[in-house]
């Protein structure tokens, strides 16, 4: 069983891959700001209030880890100013994996992330703009940052997300020539990372998950 760190433990695809690798066995460090809060009760979770800001919390959480999950997020009315939370964060993150030796990095970014922005379809490239431009073009810098590690790294890009239970049907579109958008319940995407937490296929590449 792994030792997971899930960075943006208790809120959208973040708490959700929590309970599902808790489900699965494994032992969670589930890491937030609000961690202290969170009422779900397993003898696999760890509650570690940190910022993923901080050098000093981060370094602490990967401590004894072998796998990350970054799942960071931000409000719908942060995104109508500057968005620099996922390129900042990641800035602290992959030279605390790399002093700590923790490989493995699974990093939710989204569809139309760095060159999966190419595959939205034209009616959607102007709203997309609007709404989660400022959001992806930090996640673009999220992306690169971590492509010139030499971490361990999956990209998932999940398309619209929903609310509901996992399904275990939805797609991994791993081919540039057949990502398109679709939606995706959270909790699906949460079923993905814990299959890639046991059997890593998507090693170094990026993956758009659509139901």
């Amino acid at each position: 069983m792994a030792h997971v760190l899930v960075i943006g433990a208790t809120n959208g695809i973040g708490l959700e891959t929590v309970k599902a690798a808790l489900a699965a066995g494994h032992r969670v460090r589930a890491f937030a700001r609000s961690a202290s809060a969170m009422t779900l009760s397993d003898a696999g979770l760890e509650r570690f209030p940190g910022d993923a800001l901080n050098a000093v919390d981060v370094a602490s959480a990967l401590e004894g880890v072998n796998v990350v999950v970054q799942a960071l997020g931000v409000p719908m009315k942060d995104l109508l100013g500057p968005v620099n939370l996922f390129s900042n964060a990641t800035g602290v993150l992959v030279p605390a994996m790399e002093k700590a030796g923790v490989r493995r990095l699974i990093a939710v970014t989204g569809f139309g992330t760095g060159d999966s922005r190419q595959a939205i379809g034209f009616l959607q490239r102007v709203p997309f703009r609007l709404v989660f431009g400022r959001a992806y073009d930090d996640k673009d810098v999220q992306e690169m940052r971590i492509r010139k590690s030499g971490l361990d790294w999956t990209f998932v890009r999940p398309g619209v997300l929903t609310t509901g239970s996992a399904s275990g049907r939805y797609k991994v579109l791993s081919d540039p020539s057949s990502w398109c958008n679709g939606l995706i319940s959270r909790a699906d995407v949460a079923h993905f990372i814990v299959e890639e937490i046991e059997r890593p296929s998507y090693l170094r590449k990026a993956v758009v998950l659509v139901g």
